[in-house]
């Protein structure tokens, strides 16, 4: 079993989302090895982040996605280290 570095692209519910504090919150749960936020359009920003998890583990996405203010998560890329 290897690792697997994972990009993942997280939008929240609304502009007025905390994005620090929705990252808090995942980096509780999954060990985040890098994470900025960038704009994207009319005052939205989405989260990107890296994380490094065994190639066994499929339940990232689910893990993120029940954070609160956490609208659409989507991975951007994977690669296997």
């Amino acid at each position: 079993m290897g690792m697997v570095a994972m990009s993942i692209r997280i939008m929240p519910v609304s502009p007025d989302t905390d994005l620090e504090k929705v990252k808090a919150e995942i980096a509780k749960k999954i060990k985040i090895q890098d994470a900025k936020i960038e704009p994207l359009a009319f005052g939205l920003k989405a989260l990107k982040i890296l994380v490094v998890v065994p190639d066994s583990r499929q339940d990232v996405e689910e893990e993120i996605r029940k954070v609160k203010g956490v609208g659409e998560v989507e991975v951007e890329s994977t690669t296997l280290l």
